[in-house]
């Protein structure tokens, strides 16, 4: 069971699946128009030609303009209301059935039409394990009117599993749902192009037109979800924004155990015995923010500018970090002020990502960043400060790697304490080979189910997709460096013009999906509009600081991989965007 602080996050996790963008750019023409009546009719099935037949309308309900309910978050944090416009919410069903381990699933989606339509369709993505129907609303990164009030039809849906009904105790909570073969394969992928298809058709019933153009924007898992729809069901949508993608997600899980290994041995120095509360405590925030200020201390200027971000965050390399942070090294026993030996070694660890016995690499490393001080990235490695809550890392992460991203499926229980007594014992000479193994009743893998790390965009190109990939430097548990990789093998394969259709921006110090010392803060959704339907390539992308980072409102400029952000000139880091271009 998750405590209060992890379950926050984990709703911070669905929440952000669609939080990487922000305005589009300006108001459409409406295309046609919806009204109570075409509401009651459409939720009576009778003109939808549904793409499955077993597809059933659960509910229908018209809802005047107003005021939306803003949605829970974790303490300290509060989302602002949002304006809605007069729509219809409609939620349907699909595939229902009994699984092989006899939980009842189905897939469930949640659509939202506006009155005033633009034409246009946008799906948001879910987030951690999935399991919940999301709101349908399309909230965007920096506080930008919503898709819906945008004019946008919306859609959400929970991946073929509900966490209320199919979370088992004993199979591990939320994560239940791996030992079904279908409910994982849903989960990774099988129930996207079933779920667009189905909105589609009540789209077009609705309104007596189809989409002119159809978004997909999604972070974290929602990531996976875009990169999932590019690769294998690419003449679905127009432009994808697929922030963060956990497109590796059985490897990066795997790497979570290896980074909780990294964090217990710090524990394991100070001879203490490896608890949720000993790792919590293998770091103090004082001790992270000094990891934090000595790689800005080297790397910082590498962009030409001392700016507090590590821009060529690629020429900070562990020749230039490692010394520094031995500069800090305590010279007799750990206090404040210094680093121990030990925590040096952990983060190194970290750094140099999870490797089989032999230095075979699993999952990519993290590069180092400054932030690595910043407590989102903290509570995902090693939890709360005051171990009141597990790290991510351990509650989501081991659940998910024991039941979704292995086969066999291993039941831990519930406890925090079996999630980490299954990180510590993880053999990663032995037991990756989990994440490959086909095994009845699975007919495939946990990789081929929910991976989606593929460099063949061939349709996708082909129709004239367009796909932006913005991914935080600091993130914790998808590396941008798999995320880097990724690209590199894409631009090989077009012959060095991937940037033709696919973008990657890395943010520098920015967390998972959002959070950290960084220009956080940006358009990544009115940036793809814009490239599909005007033809505009995002060159780059203005950014700013949230209200959680260092500077607030700071202005700044994200870089299309591999060019980085620097100055113009002789101007200084007070310069803004406009003294900022982007160049190698």
């Amino acid at each position: 069971m998750q405590t209060r602080h992890a379950a926050g996050l984990s709703v911070i996790a669905i929440l952000l699946s669609s939080c990487v963008g922000a305005s589009a750019p300006g108001r459409t023409e409406v295309a046609n128009a919806g009204s109570p009546q075409r509401c009651e009719a459409l939720g009576k099935s009778l003109a939808v030609k549904w793409p499955l037949s077993d597809t059933r309308v659960a509910t229908a309900v018209y809802h005047e303009a107003g005021v939306a309910p803003s949605p829970p978050g974790p303490p300290g944090m509060a989302f602002p209301p949002v304006q809605l416009p007069a729509h219809c919410e409609l939620t349907g069903v699909m595939q229902e059935r009994k699984g092989v381990d006899g939980q009842d699933y189905a897939i469930r989606f949640h659509l939202r039409l506006p009155d005033q339509w633009n034409g246009r369709f946008f799906m948001q993505g879910g987030g951690g394990t999935n399991g919940e129907l999301g709101d349908a609303v399309g909230r965007l990164q920096g506080g930008a009117d919503p898709a819906l009030a945008q004019g946008y039809a919306v859609l959400s849906q929970d991946s073929g599993h509900d966490n209320a009904r199919n979370s088992v105790a004993e199979r591990n909570g939320a994560s239940a749902f791996g030992f079904d073969p279908q409910a994982r394969a849903d989960y990774g992928g099988d129930s996207l192009e079933k779920t667009a298809s189905a909105a589609k058709a009540a789209i077009g019933s609705y309104y007596g037109a189809k989409p002119r153009y159809s978004y997909f924007v999604g972070c974290s898992k929602g990531g996976q979800e875009g990169m999932a729809l590019a690769q294998q069901y690419p003449d679905l949508f127009d432009g994808i924004v697929a922030g963060a993608p956990g497109f590796s997600l059985p490897r990066a899980a795997i790497a979570e155990a290896w980074n909780t290994q990294a964090f217990a041995s710090v524990a394991k120095e100070r001879g203490e015995p490896v608890t949720i509360v000993s790792i919590a405590r293998s770091f103090s925030m004082a001790d992270l923010q000094l990891v934090s200020q000595t790689v800005a201390g080297v790397c910082d200027a590498n962009d030409g500018m001392a700016d507090g971000i590590v821009g060529d965050f690629r020429k900070c390399t562990s020749a230039r970090v490692v010394p520094a942070l031995k500069a800090r090294q305590c010279k007799a026993g750990k206090q404040d002020g210094c680093l121990s030996a030990g925590q040096i070694a952990a983060l190194e660890q970290v750094h140099g990502g999870a490797r089989s016995s032999d230095g075979k690499q699993i999952y990519p490393g993290f590069p180092w960043d400054a932030g690595w001080g910043d407590m989102g990235w903290r509570i995902w490695m090693a939890g709360m400060p005051d171990g009141s809550s597990p790290a991510i890392n351990i509650a989501m992460g081991m659940p998910s790697l024991a039941s979704v991203f292995s086969t066999p499926p291993r039941a831990l229980g519930a406890s925090p304490e079996a999630y980490l007594a299954y990180a510590l014992n993880y053999d990663f000479d032995r037991d990756p080979a989990g994440i490959d193994l086909v095994q009845s009743p699975f007919a495939r893998s946990a990789w081929q189910d929910i991976s989606a790390r593929s460099s063949n965009l061939d349709g996708f190109r082909a129709r004239g997709g367009k796909l932006i990939v913005p991914h935080g430097v600091s993130d914790p548990v998808f590396s941008v460096n798999d995320t880097l990789a990724w690209w590199e093998e894409a631009n090989a394969r077009y012959s060095g013009s991937a940037a033709s259709f696919a973008r990657v921006f890395p943010v520098p110090g920015m967390g998972h999906c959002q959070g950290g010392p960084a220009t956080d803060q940006f358009d990544a959704f009115g940036a793809v509009v814009r490239w599909v339907e005007q033809g505009e390539a995002p060159d780059r992308i203005e950014a700013r600081a949230g209200p959680m980072s260092p500077w607030p409102g700071k202005q700044g400029v994200l870089c299309p991989y591999p060019m980085v952000a620097r100055p113009v000139g002789d101007r200084g880091k007070d310069g803004g965007a406009a003294a900022m271009e982007c160049r190698l």
